[in-house]
């Protein structure tokens, strides 16, 4: 019996899909798909597609989302096809609608991964009892961001994908743009943190794909041991800039060289130093780590500030689940605070 699928007002017709799936060459010819909505993905919706062995996901805007969030979801197409060919662990693409002539938005098919998220239930077995193991997981991650950040973006076909040119100039006025939207309370250390990334930005950097949101909560891993890194996923801030900050990102979870004993949303025992992960990430990148404390600077403060509006909307609106609300609340104040404190800590160039 023909199922109709729905998110919102967007319907999904499993007898459309599988005809399009088809003309697409995508796994399972001739067969009518079953669709299952799937949890995840802050900005956009996701479906589980089953045919007949086959498993693969689609990912498509919400029925009520507005000109930003489908051009994001363009861009997420963009940036996937790109990295088709490289060895970046990422969803495969299968198969893209630009249009919206199919199912009414934009969308696309990519393969499922069989793998796991730290994210649902925290490190999976082996990884929440052998810290040797689990050690693995932290040189998977910077390995993965050293990858993408070495990826020759404009033979892939990225050229105007994003802004290189001065993109650390604008880092701190765009920012602070952007909470100024929002800002509902005080936070201690921004001002500080933001003049000091104004006289200490990087005079010259190698611009490369840089994720955005690069942290444990936006990758996948394989089952068993070792290691291995099966997926970055969640795409929706990438951009071509600065890929060092995507590699601070991932170092959040560290006060120094050391990982922090209550990590940061993770147990981080038995994680390797940050020495040890950066000369990882020089070996794969082939970029200078010399400069990372501006980088961890700008995480911190950066980070803070895109959570804040989570936050922000659940104090005005009351929309957002209170657990998100709480457990952002004090999570920010650290960040920004956090920001302020290495910055004081560390010598300006004075430009």
């Amino acid at each position: 019996m023909r199922t109709m699928t729905t998110a919102g007002e967007t319907q999904l017709d499993p007898g459309v899909l599988g005809r399009w799936l088809d003309a697409n060459d995508a796994p399972g010819n001739g067969e009518e798909p079953s669709l299952e909505q799937l949890k995840g993905g802050s900005q956009n919706t996701l479906y589980l597609i089953r045919r007949g062995p086959e498993r693969m996901v689609l990912r498509m805007p919400g029925a009520r989302a507005d000109a930003a969030r489908i051009d994001g979801l363009l861009r997420e197409i963009w940036l996937v096809r790109a990295l088709s060919g490289t060895d970046v662990p990422h969803a495969a693409l299968l198969a893209a609608d630009d249009t919206g002539a199919v199912l009414g938005m934009p969308f696309y098919v990519m393969r499922a991964i069989d793998g796991w998220s730290p994210m649902d239930g925290g490190w999976q077995a082996p990884f929440d009892t052998d810290l040797e193991a689990r050690r693995g997981l932290a040189f998977e991650l910077v390995a993965g961001a050293a990858k993408l950040g070495r990826v020759d973006w404009r033979a892939q076909g990225l050229e105007g994908f994003g802004r290189p040119e001065g993109f650390h100039d604008r880092q701190v006025d765009r920012w602070l743009r952007f909470l100024d939207a929002y800002k509902v309370r005080e936070l201690p250390g921004l001002d500080e943190a933001a003049h000091w990334l104004r006289r200490n930005r990087p005079a010259q950097y190698k611009p490369g794909i840089m994720h955005g949101d690069y942290q444990f909560a936006n990758v996948m891993f394989a089952h068993a041991r070792p290691a291995r890194l099966a997926a970055i996923v969640d795409w929706e801030m990438t951009t071509v800039g600065d890929p060092l900050l995507d590699l601070a990102w991932a170092l959040l979870g560290y006060d120094g060289e050391n990982p922090r004993s209550d990590g940061f949303y993770l147990d981080m025992r038995g994680m390797p130093t940050r020495s040890e992960l950066l000369e990882r990430y020089e070996t794969i990148s082939g970029l200078s780590t010399e400069n990372i404390d501006y980088y961890l600077v700008l995480a911190n403060w950066k980070l803070g500030i895109v959570l804040e509006k989570t936050y922000a909307a659940g104090v005005r609106t009351g929309k957002v689940d209170p657990k998100i609300t709480e457990a952002f609340g004090p999570m920010i104040l650290e960040l920004i605070a956090k920001a302020g404190e290495l910055s004081r800590s560390l010598p300006t160039k004075g430009r």
